[in-house]
């Protein structure tokens, strides 16, 4: 068996082992959360009603946070993407909390990292074209007083989209 610690809502902490059947049933709803439980039961080896079991316990435990499709950005008309570095002015508490706030709450921002190194934070962000990006730029960072600076990668290939973590047992 393996400890693993997953965060879930904000800060507070559940610790769990993962059986070889855990493992098994989040690599398979990883790869294809539109399996059945009969397909999950074939791969487990288990009934079909003890894969929906456990997969419940792993949900309300925040293992599995979420059921997702992943969308072609083309087909959501938003083609552009960026890998954006941003600097705070200054790292404090509440101006770390508030910019945090500020990417939950923003629909152009895909992704938000706090991070270590030369940047605060790390967000991925798309757009329907550069005009619409400049525009979010203008709102999102020149407006805001805390933002030090920032530096956009603009993405030539999405080479692989995935959230998928590898499980070990």
């Amino acid at each position: 068996m393996i400890l693993l610690m997953f965060p879930f809502r904000r800060r507070i902490y559940a610790s769990m082992k993962l059986d070889r059947v855990d493992v098994a049933l989040l690599e398979a709803v990883q790869r294809n959360n539109r399996l059945t439980s009969e397909d999950l039961a074939q791969i487990v080896h288990m009934s079909p009603t003890a894969c929906q079991r456990r997969l419940k316990r792993l949900r309300e435990e925040g293992v599995i946070e979420a059921d997702v499709a992943i969308v072609s950005p083309k087909a959501a008309g938003r083609p552009v993407t960026m890998v954006v570095l941003v600097s705070l002015e200054r790292e404090r508490a509440d101006i770390v909390d508030r910019f945090k706030s500020s990417i939950r709450s923003s629909r152009d921002v895909m992704l938000g990292y706090y991070v270590t190194g030369d940047a605060d934070f790390i967000l991925i962000v798309t757009a329907r074209d550069m005009e619409s990006y400049e525009q979010f730029t203008r709102r999102f960072f020149y407006e805001n007083p805390d933002i030090k600076g920032f530096k956009t990668m603009v993405v030539m290939d999405r080479v692989k989209a995935s959230f998928a973590f590898p499980i070990a047992e």
